[in-house]
């Protein structure tokens, strides 16, 4: 009898322990889910565990596998918690399905619309890091005509001043109708970029205070079809991935000399993270008094648990879930997991396909999307 007592008490304790972790494991990943209903300027904690839904469910599914293996009662646990990943693993893989046709008896008119984060052209990923800025431009530009899309939204667009990108434009693009606004200081100008084969009939601006970060929208007419297309460049974090990574490298090796990394890091995540609720309600407004549907578009920095995503796409399709295939992801440098450039149209339209771009000319993929347009206006 003695001698089974530590095995007891061993099994008792790992009992105990992996029920702890479990329940933990689970109440993360249940809080992930409601992370997309809390605004973040009242509780921004709460974006990051949307941030952080893909390893929280990793852990909960080796959970799951774990007590099955164990035959454990404790399955329960991660089995519950999983159930809500059902409606919401669509939002970033998608399995391979027919294409969803226009409305029966309609005379759609098919747009084709690209969204690409263009890095400032010198943000290339490890792949393309040894890209010139010229070369970068080069081989956006390629790309884009290579897909021949009707309508481009490009963010983080920089030259060295307003008169070298317009010349810069015109020669690259020649049957594109450029819409733009820059902000413009010593070091030349920066901002958002339309490209579209036709002219808009009305554009604008939102502004965001405080930051470069700007949407811009342009209005379009097409065969008797009048929509509206925002171009968004939401809050960045503007964190040096690189620089975070060997920081934590040193702490976890035991140098804990410095910090400051850290520390910066929290508070521009922070900052981003509270700013970003004032930007969507300003696109909403603007949306709300538009005459026009309104397609939105561009590099919102927010994934698809999160607040951002859900008030922009309601009213709205995402044509990633609608017609994408695969892992979803935009942002290079966390694939296959992170996406944060989306093309959100109205329920009214028709998706036909949905791609991203792997090219590595910066650390952000392009996205497109053919969308038929049915509706003039809103009702």
């Amino acid at each position: 009898m003695a001698k089974g007592k530590p095995h007891k008490r061993k099994s008792l304790f790992m009992g105990i322990t992996s029920r702890v972790l479990m329940i933990i494991a689970a109440a993360l990943l249940v809080l992930s889910y409601l992370s997309m209903f809390f605004n973040p300027s009242k509780a921004w904690f709460m974006t990051l565990l949307g941030i952080i839904f893909i390893p929280v469910w990793i852990l909960n599914v080796f959970l799951l596998v774990w007590a099955l293996f164990r035959r454990s009662s404790a399955v329960i646990i991660p089995l519950v918690a999983l159930i809500p990943t059902l409606f919401i693993v669509g939002r970033f893989y998608q399995f391979p399905k027919n294409a969803e046709k226009a409305a029966e008896g309609a005379s759609p008119v098919e747009v084709e619309f690209l969204s690409y984060n263009v890095g400032r052209f010198h943000m290339a990923s490890k792949k393309s890091k040894d890209l010139s800025t010229e070369a970068c431009m080069d081989s956006v530009a390629a790309y884009i005509l290579g897909e021949n899309p009707d309508i481009v939204c490009l963010q983080e667009v920089q030259y060295p001043g307003a008169e070298a990108m317009k010349r810069d434009l015109s020669r690259r693009f020649p049957e594109y109708e450029p819409e733009y606004f820059v902000f413009t200081d010593d070091g030349g100008c920066y901002g958002n970029v339309t490209l579209s084969k036709t002219p808009a009939i009305h554009k604008g601006k939102i502004d965001f205070d405080g930051t470069a970060n700007i949407a811009i929208y342009s209005d379009y007419e097409l065969h008797g079809k009048r929509f509206r297309v925002y171009n968004c460049h939401l809050q960045s974090y503007n964190i040096s991935v690189s620089r975070l990574a060997q920081e934590l490298k040193k702490r976890i090796s035991g140098d804990t000399s410095g910090g400051e990394v850290i520390k910066d890091t929290e508070k521009k995540m922070k900052s981003s993270i509270l700013r970003r609720p004032g930007q969507v309600e300003a696109v909403l407004s603007d949306i709300g008094n538009s005459p026009y549907e309104a397609v939105v578009i561009g590099d919102f920095n927010d994934t698809p648990l999160s607040y951002t995503y859900f008030k922009l796409r309601k009213g709205r399709n995402d044509s990633f879930v609608q017609a994408g295939k695969g892992f979803g992801a935009t942002y290079v440098l966390a694939r296959p997991f992170i996406r944060i450039d989306y093309i959100l149209f109205p329920d009214e339209y028709h998706v036909s396909s949905h791609r991203a771009g792997h090219v590595f000319y910066s650390d952000h993929f392009p996205v497109s999307a053919t969308i038929s347009i049915e509706n003039e206006s809103k009702p």
